[in-house]
Order: structure tokens, then C-alpha cells, then sequence
């Protein structure tokens, strides 16, 4: 039994190789993320003699690259949640706290003897949901870029035409482009409507939705016209403002393209995923949020109970207790995964406009908000709620498949 533990950093990572009994095969050294060098620890773990396993922390991405090649060249690999290294206590390290890369690489090993039966394989659904993950951090990175460049847009037009971006509330398309802002790109400036005549402006309104299939309503067109007499316009009507307004409309139809090519691109690796149809049937879940809760929460399995999984998302309550002392309301600790607490705020939200009469999760917040809690109290305790449920489906329904 080879026990290789690999505390891995962003260029490269620490090696510790250990057997039975505390005998160790190799003390700590460090390996660089370079073909060479993969290559050359690939070489030295297959000329062990005896079985060999690999574990180390799946700490955001960096170890995805290791993991790779050492499954690629056939060794068994366990990417372990970085919560059960850290809670780990072995013998030989159980009063003392040494920090460092060393030391870590040595316990990694430990923990590999004493889990060893335990250990989970790294595959290919590891790394679909590691995919995944990366997608909906990319997701929410230009979903905040899309609304710097809404905004951005609406404070340009404010002084060019205020209030176009109220003229319609149609949903955005599947490329992302929205009504109003091709509306806009269209008629920039309050003058683009108002300088002629309502004749001429209605029918090139009707043109224009159908160059860009459209709705057209004459009665909207005619509102749209008298709507214009209004506004006061700062900026002139010139080449200089048409360009800034252009420009401001390219990089937000750029941003929501992306976003929507993610959301896309999201529910089809999603799909691939044992658990999708499992959580895709659950209330307040839809093909956005449905990806985005399976690419945060990640491989169930790898939670031992549902604290563990609450405890990962930070909505389990935390502890305020001392000698006789016990704070019967305490706030939730806040720990873990925002980006996971901040999706399943998203579904809540959902749950509470939707109101599904029949789900267990929304009659929970319901309840809760006639008690007279507080939208956060609620709301946290609904995501609390929903995760266990969603923990008991999901680990059901992966234990029900052929292994």
C-alpha cells in the first residue's frame, strides 16, 4: 500500500509518499505543473512496488490539472473535499498545528492509509462537474458584467431619450438581445421620434419589427410617438452621441449573448449528470437554476450526512453557547459557499413568487413568515429546508443506480 498525498498550490505541488506502520517511502518533494514533470512523478509512483493511491484537496481548480494527467495515465486518483483533510486528525499530528506545505502533503498521506477502502475514484463525472463549475463561475462573472452595461446604457440614454428603457417588457430572446435595447440602437436620441411626422414614424416602426420580427402594434407605435414630446434631452443629437450610444448597446448585446450562450451551455453538460432529472423536478428549479445548484453543491456523496452539506452552504444555524449560557436565536454561520447560498436565495425567491401549494420548502416559509420572522430568517431557513431535501433525493436516487 503506497499512500501518495499531494497538497497542490497554483504552479505546482507538494509529493509525500507513505506505507503502513509510518514508514515512509518518500519525504516531501515538489513536483511542477510541466508535462516533464508529471510525467516524471507518473514514472516514479508506477515503479512502487504494491498497490498505489492518490489523494489530494479539490481545492478550486488548480488540482484539476494533476488530477488529470495522473488519471489519464491509469493510477487511481480521490479528490477529496478539503473540509475532511482539514478536520483530520492523525497520531502523529493531533496536539500540533504545523502549517506548511510539507506537513500538509504528510497528513494528506495519512488520511490516504486510514481511508483507504473509502477512497472514491476521480472520473469523468468529477470532471464534467468540475467543467460545470467553472461555467457558472464564468456565468455570474458576466452576469454582473451585463448589468454594468445595462446600467451603463440606461444612464446614456437618460440624457439622450429618458424613460426608453420602460417602453417594453418583453423577456430577452434565447441570444439575449431584449426589445428595448434594439429599440434604442434603432432610435438613439428622443429626436430620432419626435422630428417627424407620426405617419412617417409608424411606418418606419412597423419596417423595423419586421426586420427584426417583432410584434407591431399601431397603438403602441402612436403611444411610443406622443411619449417622445416629453423627455428633455442633454446630449445632442450628432455623430459624437450616436457612436457612445451604439457602443454602449454592443457591449451589452456582446454580455447577454454570453450570458445566454452559458445558461445554454450549462443545462446541456448538466444534463450529463446523474442527478439533473432529480433536482430539474424539484419547485423553484429551472433550466438556469437547476445547473447552478448541481455545479455548487457538486458530488453529494461526498457528504457524510445533511449538516455537512448545510454546513458547506453556510445556512446552518450557528452556536452561542457558553457554561449555562444558550442563545435560543442564532444567525446562520455563513460559512461556506456564497456563491452556492446566493443560488439557492435565487430559488427561494422563485418559491415565494410561485407559491407552489404543495411544496414542503415554500409551506416551511410560509409558515414562518406568518410567525412574523424576518425576510432573512426565512428565507435562510427555507435554503436549509430545500438543501436537505435536495440531499435526501439526489444520494436516494445515485445509491438506486447500478454501481
Amino acid at each position: 500500500m503506497n499512500a501518495i498525498g499531494i497538497d497542490v498550490s497554483k504552479r505546482k505541488s507538494m509529493v509525500a509518499i507513505l506505507r503502513p506502520g509510518g514508514e515512509v517511502v518518500a519525504k516531501p518533494f515538489e513536483v511542477s505543473h510541466l508535462s516533464k514533470d508529471l510525467r516524471s512523478l507518473i514514472h516514479r509512483i508506477r515503479s512502487l512496488d504494491g498497490e498505489s493511491r492518490i489523494v489530494m484537496e479539490c481545492t478550486g481548480h488548480y488540482y484539476e490539472t494533476i488530477a488529470h494527467e495522473l488519471v489519464s495515465a491509469g493510477l487511481f486518483v480521490s479528490a477529496v473535499n478539503p473540509q475532511l483533510i482539514r478536520h483530520y486528525q492523525d497520531e502523529d499530528n493531533s496536539l500540533r498545528k504545523v502549517e506548511s506545505d510539507k506537513a500538509d502533503s504528510l497528513k494528506i498521506a495519512r488520511y490516504t492509509l486510514d481511508r483507504w477502502s473509502k477512497l472514491k475514484q476521480y472520473g469523468l463525472m468529477d470532471e464534467l462537474r468540475n467543467q460545470l463549475k467553472t461555467m457558472n463561475r464564468q456565468f455570474g462573472f458576466y452576469m454582473k458584467h451585463k448589468t454594468a452595461m445595462k446600467n451603463n446604457l440606461i444612464g446614456l440614454l437618460d440624457q439622450t431619450y429618458p424613460g426608453v428603457n420602460t417602453y417594453f417588457d418583453s423577456p430577452a430572446r434565447e441570444d439575449g438581445s431584449q426589445k428595448w435595447v434594439d429599440f434604442a440602437d434603432c432610435y438613439w436620441h428622443a429626436d430620432c421620434v419626435r422630428k417627424i411626422s407620426v405617419d412617417a414614424f409608424v411606418d418606419h416602426y412597423q419596417k423595423w419589427c419586421h426586420r427584426k420580427k417583432y410584434n407591431f402594434s399601431k397603438t403602441k407605435a402612436e403611444e411610443i410617438y406622443e411619449t417622445a414630446k416629453e423627455p428633455v434631452s442633454v446630449l445632442p443629437k450628432d455623430v459624437f452621441t450616436k457612436r457612445i450610444i451604439k457602443q454602449a448597446v454592443e457591449q451589452l448585446n456582446t454580455a447577454s449573448r454570453t450570458v445566454e450562450q452559458l445558461r445554454s451551455l450549462m443545462n446541456e453538460t448538466a444534463a450529463q449528470l446523474p442527478e439533473y432529472s432529480v433536482v430539474m423536478a424539484m419547485k423553484g428549479v429551472g433550466p438556469s437554476l437547476g445547473p447552478q445548484l448541481i455545479a455548487e453543491i457538486g458530488d453529494v456523496s461526498r457528504f457524510t450526512h445533511r449538516n455537512a452539506i448545510t454546513a458547506f452552504a453556510g445556512v446552518d444555524p450557528g452556536v452561542n453557547e457558553s457554561g449555562d449560557y444558550s442563545q435560543k436565536s442564532i444567525h446562520a454561520s455563513k460559512h461556506g459557499s456564497p456563491a452556492l447560498r446566493k443560488t439557492l436565495f435565487q430559488v427561494m425567491d422563485v418559491l415565494i413568487k410561485t407559491k407552489p401549494q404543495d411544496d414542503p420548502v415554500y409551506l416551511f416559509m410560509d409558515k414562518k413568515r406568518a410567525q412574523g420572522k424576518a425576510y432573512y430568517v426565512y428565507m435562510t431557513a427555507g435554503a436549509n429546508k430545500f438543501l436537505r431535501i435536495y440531499y435526501g433525493r439526489v444520494k436516494e436516487y445515485l445509491a438506486s443506480l447500478p454501481q
